[in-house]
């Protein structure tokens, strides 16, 4: 007797998001040097219908999260929070290649962080396109 083959937890959402009509997910990768690029991917990708998810901010720019250790009394303490905000924003990021269809890499430069994205997209089968191909690794 053959039992039914127990789905992924990727293919489970994957049968959930068509039960619920949701539209096709995108996640926007690449170096935080391409943030205006990706801004501009992102509107037209929701454009053509597509929900998209990319990174929430540039860790180089200045804004409110940001951890300045010129303003705090230890230094290796503001250190140690500006690489533990990095490892959950990365955790963040794959959360959101696991969610999406399909990846979207921007910009004409590749670094070792964008390179592990693409990598772990592919290993979960996902498509990966690039804005600009002929920087594309090995599939």
């Amino acid at each position: 007797m053959s039992y039914p083959q127990q789905l992924t937890p990727e293919q489970q959402l994957g049968a959930a998001k068509k039960r619920l009509n949701i539209p096709h997910t995108v996640v926007i990768c690449g170096s935080t040097r391409f943030m205006a690029e990706m801004a501009q991917a992102d509107l037209r990708e929701t454009v053509a219908g597509r929900i998209v998810l990319k990174p929430g901010f540039d860790m180089k720019s200045p804004h409110g999260l940001s951890i300045d250790p010129a303003v705090t009394e230890d230094e290796a303490d503001a250190q140690a929070r500006v690489q533990a905000l990095k490892v959950r924003l990365g955790e963040l990021h794959r959360a959101k290649i696991r969610l999406a269809d399909e990846v979207l890499v921007v910009g004409d430069y590749i670094g070792d962080s964008t390179r592990a994205e693409i990598a772990y997209a592919r290993s979960l089968g996902k498509p990966v396109r690039f804005t600009h191909p002929e920087v594309a690794p090995d599939a």
